[in-house]
Order: C-alpha cells, then sequence, then structure tokens
C-alpha cells in the first residue's frame, strides 16, 4: 500500500470569493489563505505520520526476500514523497511567516498583485504568473 499525497485537498474550504469593492489581501483574505496553508501543513504532517506507522507495521510481516524487495521499494517511494513534502512543509511555513510580515499576495520580484486564482491553487505562490513563466523559461 502506498500512501502519496502532494497536491493539497480543501474540499472543506471553498475558494475565496472577494466581496464588490474589497481591497485585495484585505483580513478576510489573510484568515482564508491562512487557514488554507494550516490545514494543508497539518495534512501533509498527518500522512508523514501515516507513513512511519505503515513502514513499521509492514516491515516486520515479510518473510520471502522478493516481496521483501518489493515492499523495499514501496517504502523507498514513499520516503521520497515524504522527503518532497517536509520540503513543501518548509515552504508553507516560509508562507505563513510572509504572511505575518504583511507581503503576502505580492510578488516578491515586481511587487504585483499575485491574482487570488493562482493563489488558490498554489497558496504558495510568490510571483505572478508573468514572473515566474519569465523564471521558467530561463531554466530551460
Amino acid at each position: 500500500m502506498i500512501i502519496i499525497m502532494s497536491e493539497p485537498n480543501f474540499q472543506d474550504i471553498p475558494a475565496y470569493k472577494p466581496s464588490k469593492n474589497e481591497d485585495f489581501m484585505s483580513t478576510t483574505q489573510i484568515e482564508h489563505f491562512k487557514n488554507k496553508l494550516t490545514m494543508w501543513k497539518d495534512q501533509l504532517i498527518s500522512d508523514a505520520e501515516s507513513t512511519i506507522n505503515h513502514i513499521q507495521e509492514e516491515s516486520n510481516q515479510v518473510a520471502d526476500i522478493n516481496d521483501r524487495a518489493t515492499l523495499e521499494e514501496e517504502f523507498a517511494l514513499e520516503l521520497r514523497t515524504r522527503d518532497r513534502e517536509r520540503k513543501l512543509i518548509s515552504k508553507i511555513d516560509k508562507t505563513l511567516h510572509v504572511i505575518e510580515l504583511g507581503d503576502y499576495g505580492y510578488c516578491k520580484t515586481c511587487g504585483a498583485e499575485i491574482s487570488l486564482t493562482r493563489l488558490e491553487a498554489r497558496p504558495t505562490a510568490d510571483e505572478c504568473i508573468d514572473c515566474k513563466t519569465v523564471a521558467e523559461k530561463r531554466e530551460i
């Protein structure tokens, strides 16, 4: 059994719909994204704990060396996934810190507002779509 969870599951939190004439990154918007990030972080931590329990339970139950090899490959995959998620938790913590500083929702490169649609899709986004596109083109 492989447990993979890397994308947020925000089914309980509907997308934020700003009211007419609402300022960008109003207190309500900030609270929405803070809740979303905290929920995502809690989910990732819970998944990591499940992996630890899963590995501990499953590792003692295999006698056949072929089954053991397969199980160890599954464990390696789970651990690589959890390592990526550990890095994501760090990014979520950084984003929560940016919220506390009052800079959340603004592009770190050009200072423009990051669209609410983009923030809903990726709450840890720290660049507007234009700057991110340029940065990705430079990487190629």
